[in-house]
């Protein structure tokens, strides 16, 4: 499963062993419009709809990937703990800067 949050949506992703995407949800697709759609609720929203498909398909346990830094991410966590699937790893691949690019050259007259 793959979270990511930004600071507009929350996007879930249940993704087998291959990488190829089984289910998707967010906050835009579960109803909420604008800046409800970055909220908690709507992650947690978002979360079970992509769970009620994994226990269809009979998955039985779990690996999160988080990325991003919005709300999103603790509420998504915490519904996948209460909802009785098996959590193996949580992993926060979000990716760090490392100086940023390199600034553009000075102007010369």
């Amino acid at each position: 499963m793959s979270v990511h949050c930004t600071f507009n949506n929350t996007i879930i992703s249940l993704i087998d062993i291959k990488g190829n995407v089984l289910c998707w949800s967010s906050g835009g697709e579960v109803g909420f419009k604008g800046a409800r759609r970055s909220t908690a609720y709507a992650a947690q929203l978002a979360t079970e709809k992509v769970l009620s498909h994994a226990r269809s398909i009979n998955a039985h346990s779990i690996k999160i990937q988080v990325s991003g830094v919005g709300e999103g991410k603790r509420a998504s966590i915490k519904s996948v703990a209460n909802s009785g699937i098996r959590v193996l790893s949580i992993v926060d691949v979000t990716s760090l800067p490392h100086n940023g690019c390199r600034p553009p050259l000075r102007r010369q007259v």
